[in-house]
């Protein structure tokens, strides 16, 4: 588990520092509770990737439209 030193009594800077370290884990052990199948896996990494696609059109359409 990671660690981190509180510096000038900043006890919230030190637990946003915290939670941004432990991401990975809390991450982890949500994947971990549930099965899911791979047809699954598969499904959501392709949507995933049509959502990523989208919205890099989106951005670059807006540049173009900018000038």
């Amino acid at each position: 588990m990671p660690g981190v030193k509180v510096r000038n009594n900043n006890v919230d800077a030190a637990l946003r520092i915290f939670k941004r370290k432990c991401l990975d884990h809390i991450w982890e052990y949500r994947q971990r509770e549930e099965y899911i199948k791979p047809s699954e896996k598969r499904r959501k990494a392709k949507q995933a990737g049509v959502a990523r696609a989208k919205k890099r059109r989106a951005e670059d359409e807006r540049k173009r439209n900018k000038f």
